[in-house]
Order: structure tokens, then sequence, then C-alpha cells
């Protein structure tokens, strides 16, 4: 119902957003892929991570992929809708972005490996769109869980930044702020490429490198 509106590219005064409901999505207990909790409460030792990078599909294959990463889930954030629909966070009218959930050991995968893949894995220069998916739901975003994960991001992106500026790209637009309220997505997001090999990823990164490491622990 709200398919005329699909391509809105300017976030919405929080007044004019949808109201949403008091009721969560429902989702499985479990990880379609490997198994692990979808939700808290988590292994201790465990951190969160967030980030959106367009479509949440592809973005979230890439981090469920990544060695030490424990578990991953898509839903919404950002904006003032509460627990949207897919529908409506499409219509605009929630100014949430789609976002990967990435719940992960330290010891095994570090945040700073994780900010790579994000950089790299799309095109952080496109404001409210990512490729040929337009709207303010494909906006790039980090979301930050803590002060130190906030400083990396950060850091992050004035690193990266330069190197894509060499190779012609604009200023980075990405998002960067203290983690709101994560909304899970509906099942059938869930995972979607593990339950649908063929089906569409839409990610793609500019082919630049990040130069993220131990400079970021500076």
């Amino acid at each position: 119902m709200f398919s005329f509106m699909k391509k809105l590219t300017k976030l919405l005064p929080a007044e004019s957003t949808l109201p949403g409901r008091a009721a969560a999505i429902t989702v499985p207990d479990k990880h379609f892929v490997n198994g692990h909790a979808l939700k808290p409460p988590y292994p201790q030792g465990l951190e969160i991570a967030e980030f959106g990078m367009g479509c949440f599909w592809g973005a979230e294959k890439l981090f469920w992929n990544l060695p030490g990463v424990y578990s991953t889930a898509v839903g919404y954030a950002g904006g003032e809708t509460k627990n949207p629909t897919y529908e409506e966070v499409c219509s605009g009218f929630t100014n949430h972005t789609e976002a990967v959930l990435v719940v992960f050991d330290p010891a095994k995968v570090s945040y700073e490996t994780l900010l790579k893949a994000f950089w790299e894995g799309h095109d952080p220069t496109q404001g409210m769109r990512q490729g040929n998916d337009s709207g303010s739901q494909y906006r790039s975003a980090i979301y930050a869980y803590g002060e130190e994960q906030l400083k990396k991001a950060l850091f992050s992106r004035n690193a990266f930044e330069p190197a894509l500026k060499a190779k012609g790209y604009g200023s980075i637009t990405t998002e960067i702020r203290s983690a709101p309220e994560f909304y899970y997505a509906e099942d059938y997001h869930q995972q979607y490429l593990g339950k649908n090999p063929n089906g569409y990823c839409g990610l793609g990164g500019t082919g630049v490198s990040c130069p993220v490491g131990t400079a970021v622990n500076a």
C-alpha cells in the first residue's frame, strides 16, 4: 500500500513518522544457517555490532560468513516507528534503515575486522540509496554499542574517506551514532540468502581497500 513512496530520500520530522505498535515481530529462536540463538541471551563474552549497508539480505550473509561471528539477524533501526513492518519501512515513513545485528566473539574476530568488511562491502558515499536500491531505508549506517565502538567507527571512517576520494568517490555519508533500538524483521527476511541461495543480494563494494587495523586502537 506504500509502494508509491518507496523512493523517499529524506528523513521525515519525527512527528510525521508512523506510530507503529507495541507487539514485536515474532522470529525463530535459532539462526537458519548455523543454529545459534537469534535473540538474546547470548553466551557470555560475546559482543554486539550493528550495520546498515543497503539491502540487508546480502549484508547479513557477508557477516555470518566471517569466522568468529556467532549469530546475525536483520531488522530495522535508526528511526522512530516502534516494531515496524517491512512495508512500513519501505514507505519511508518510519525513518528506519535496514540493519544487520552481528553477534561476535572478540577473542576470534575484532570489531576492526567487522568495520573493514562493512566499509569494503558497499559504497558508503551514496546517501539515501545503495546501487539500484533507492530510499532512506537503504542508507549506510554504523550503530555503535559503547564508546569504544563509536570511537573506532569514527576513526575508521576518517581513515577510509581519503582512500575513497583518491579513487574518485565523494564524501562518506554513513550515519554513525550510538545504537538506537533494533527491531527484528519478519521471519522470511532472516538469513534470506541461506533459505534462497539464488536470491537477490544487491551488495557491491567500491574495490577500495579500507586501512583499518591495529592503528584504530591508538
